[in-house]
Parts: structure tokens; C-alpha cells; sequence
């Protein structure tokens, strides 16, 4: 079921968190923040809205990176209920998709839950203080990744965010799966 996100809720603090990686170790949001901001998305090994442009997220958290933006992706789908999404096979992922950055694991949910995260992908573009300023888009991709030449939302807004400290006013929300929640 596609899940839309809510807008950008500007200068909301990034939560904290400590979670395990794919790579062995264990971060903190003050372990993956950059000198010019932080991108925290939420993806997972399934959905097909991440797969159709794993690609794309791949690049721009390179090249995020590249302008000292931290960058970190969390998995926080009830691994149970959808054993695609477990620790082992996000380590494969990780592998096979070439991450550049970690790719963490939330497995009681609790920082999907604290970020109010909605749907995979959901990106959290913070400035450098921790101030949120990109809610929005990777491109107008959906479902299907759209032509290759697409504007890249998410890029533009976390550059500006990092030579400004400040996001674009007008962002087009995500869109993609919804979280798979455990049932409590």
C-alpha cells in the first residue's frame, strides 16, 4: 500500500539514535552527521519503490557525501512479517548495492517510530545543527524509476542545505511503501 509522508516540519531536531550496521558496527546520528548536514533515509530490501531506484539513491548519497553531508540509510520493516527485510538480508543488500554509507538496522522500530518515519523511501535532510529542512522526494520517480534525466529533488535541496544551512520552502513529499509495523 503507497504511503505519502507528511511536509517538512522545518528546524524539527533529528532524534537520536544507536543502531547496528550491515558493516559490523554500531552509530549513532552523530557518527553519520556531516560538517555541511545529515541525510537519514528509510528504504528496505523489498519495496519496490527503493528497488526501482536504489541506483539513484546510491549516487546521490555519493555524491552527498562529496559535499560533507553525512549520509545513512535505516531498515526498520518488521523483519518477521517480511523475513526480505531481516539483518542478513540487509547485509547482502548493502553488499550488492555498493552502499557508501551504512546501512543501519532498527528492529524494535523505536527510531522509525521517534523520526515519525511513513513510508520506504523516506528521507530526513537535516543542516548542519540538526534542524530539519528536506522532507521530500528523491525525483518524480514512483513506482517505476522515471527517465534518467529526471531533476533530482532531493539532491538540489540537500546541496542548498548545505552551502545555505537552509532547504527549499516548496517540496514535494515521497511517496512508497509504508512501514511494515509490528503488531504490539
Amino acid at each position: 500500500m503507497a504511503a505519502v509522508p507528511p511536509v517538512c516540519e522545518f528546524n524539527w531536531s533529528a532524534p537520536a539514535f544507536s543502531l547496528p550496521a550491515t558493516d559490523g558496527k554500531t552509530y549513532t546520528f552523530s557518527d553519520v552527521a556531516g560538517e555541511n548536514g545529515t541525510l537519514v533515509m528509510f528504504i528496505c530490501n523489498h519495496c519496490p519503490y527503493v528497488l526501482s531506484v536504489i541506483d539513484r539513491i546510491v549516487r546521490d548519497g555519493r555524491d552527498l557525501q562529496a559535499l560533507g553531508v553525512g549520509v545513512a540509510a535505516i531498515c526498520a520493516n518488521d523483519a518477521d512479517a517480511y523475513p526480505d527485510d531481516s539483518f542478513d538480508n540487509m547485509i547482502k543488500k548493502a553488499r550488492e548495492w555498493a552502499l557508501p554509507f551504512p546501512y543501519l538496522h532498527d528492529a524494535d522500530q523505536s527510531v522509525a517510530h521517534r523520526f515519525g518515519a511513513v513510508c520506504t523511501p523516506d528521507f530526513f535532510g537535516f543542516n548542519a545543527q540538526g534542524g530539519l529542512q528536506y522532507r521530500g522526494r528523491l525525483d518524480a520517480s514512483r513506482k517505476d524509476a522515471g527517465p534518467v534525466d529526471l531533476k533530482r529533488d532531493l539532491f538540489d535541496a540537500m546541496r542548498m542545505v548545505a552551502q545555505t544551512g537552509q532547504g527549499p520552502q516548496d517540496q514535494i513529499p515521497s511517496m512508497g511503501c509504508s512501514i511494515k509495523w509490528k503488531d504490539v
